[in-house]
């Protein structure tokens, strides 16, 4: 199993539930697109306190590792109690935007995320007093919005809305604001001139049948527990992924995981182009187009 990172050997011999548990599992791949952004964000999170902090806008098309590689960057900068007075720091605070910009439903999930108990009936003005005090009690440095380009769905004025109580946030608590969506991100945070200058943006770009690529499937080759090797990156076999991937690192994992589970399930134990084509892998674009 020289295939293998050493240390899954023991996974490879468990049985097959402990391996399709295995698989399963979210798992974090380096890759240069997502370490290059990894590395700005741990140089954003210990910026000092400006009158006007640093944000970062991270873009990518859908499925293509943006929450993936934020959730990696949350688990490396964990909440933790302080030495002696044992007081709770959150230096990393992470939301996902409301379905349409309301300032208050984005107090609320955010109190939400922060533990910290409010009343529905409160008034803006009074959950915003709140949500200030919180994150500086808790030592916030940086929040992190996902899906920011649920914006759109509200009118222009709302929009505009929003993104001055961004501003208001950032100003007041002088920390970094990342957000975080699709392509169309860009057009959510256009609405404020001054917002779109404040996010500098950074794109996660779909994969290209590059060396890197070929990378990225040796890295997974060594993390799926099969029994024998695969050689995902054989032209043929590597091009077969890509094509039904479509380039998007979201869905190369979801083609191995689905693959790697019929080779385990059949007694195959490694992939090829028969078992790519025997399991119900639906293409992205066909996906849309019966939506």
């Amino acid at each position: 199993m020289n295939h293998l990172l050493e240390a899954l050997h023991p996974i490879a011999l468990a049985d097959a539930p402990t391996r399709v548990n295995f698989i399963q599992s979210n798992r974090w791949i380096k890759y240069p697109a997502a370490e290059r952004i990894l590395e700005r964000l741990e140089e954003l999170l210990v910026h000092p306190k400006i009158t006007r902090m640093p944000n970062l806008l991270l873009v990518g098309e859908t499925n293509n590792g943006k929450s993936v590689l934020l959730n990696r960057f949350c688990q490396l900068h964990k909440p933790y109690a302080t030495h002696g007075d044992e007081k709770l720091v959150r230096p990393v605070v992470t939301v996902e935007a409301p379905h349409k910009p309301d300032e208050k439903k984005f107090y609320c999930k955010l109190l939400d995320q922060l533990n910290a108990p409010y009343r529905l009936a409160d008034r803006i003005d009074r959950m915003e007093r709140q949500v200030f005090h919180v994150m500086q009690h808790v030592s916030a440095r940086m929040l992190i919005i996902d899906e920011i380009q649920n914006l759109l769905a509200g009118s222009s004025t709302s929009q505009r809305v929003f993104l001055n109580m961004l501003k208001g946030m950032a100003n007041e608590l002088q920390i970094v604001i990342v957000a975080a969506g699709t392509m169309e991100a860009r057009n959510a945070m256009s609405a404020d001139a001054q917002m779109s200058n404040r996010f500098v943006q950074k794109f996660l770009p779909r994969w290209h049948y590059t060396e890197d690529y070929l990378r990225l499937l040796a890295s997974f080759e060594c993390l799926l527990p099969l029994r024998k090797a695969s050689c995902l990156t054989e032209p043929v076999l590597a091009e077969r992924i890509y094509n039904m991937s479509e380039g998007t690192i979201g869905e190369i994992s979801g083609v191995l995981t689905m693959a790697a589970l019929a080779a385990i399930r059949s007694g195959k134990e490694y992939i090829d182009c028969e078992l790519l084509g025997q399991i119900d892998y639906v293409l992205p674009s066909e996906r849309r187009f019966q939506q």
